[in-house]
């Protein structure tokens, strides 16, 4: 029973190992192409600044008329810019959402004690004190930051902790 423990334990930290460098590959990779839309968009900035200088000096040089043309197309090209640079950050957010979510959904984990003839399932832990955050507690899932869930089975019982702040027991 000690070596199936052993192997296991081994068995999950391998893939905690595993899901762990392909998460923070994830995040590099996002953390690039964030940089490089960053980067885009103040080379867009000083392209539209410098356009915006110079609509303004060929205006004054101009008639009334010329001038309020001038500043109508500088306006047209400023808001498109504007509108292109959050298009492509929106873009560069979606893209890393979805790779992110993509390479954590593909690892699977499931944890199980089995104590006195009992099975019992951390997911199914997790679930309860979710419910206990949102139904018992009234609060919103979307302020669920942080769930560390401790098994005790000389207590017959999991202790809970929810967002550093409440704490719980739930029997098995």
């Amino acid at each position: 029973m000690k070596e199936v423990k052993k192997t296991v334990a081994a068995k999950s930290e391998e893939v905690k190992a595993t899901a762990e460098k392909k998460t923070e590959t994830a995040v590099k990779a996002a953390e690039t192409e964030v940089k490089k839309v960053a980067a885009e968009t103040k080379k867009v900035a000083a392209e539209t600044k410098k356009a915006a200088t110079e609509t303004k000096k060929a205006a004054a040089k101009t008639t009334k008329k010329a001038a309020d043309t001038a500043a109508k197309a500088t306006k047209k090209a400023a808001d498109s810019a504007a509108k292109a640079t959050k298009k492509a950050a929106a873009t560069v957010k979606k893209a890393a959402a979805k790779k992110t979510v993509k390479k954590a959904a593909a690892v699977k984990e499931t944890v199980s004690l089995q104590y006195l003839g009992k099975d019992i399932k951390t997911a199914d832990l997790m679930e309860q004190v979710k419910n206990i955050w949102t139904g018992e507690l009234g609060k919103d899932a979307a302020d669920l930051k942080a769930i560390n869930l401790y098994l005790k089975p000389e207590d017959n019982a999991a202790y809970y902790v929810i967002n550093e702040s409440f704490s719980g027991r739930i029997d098995f």
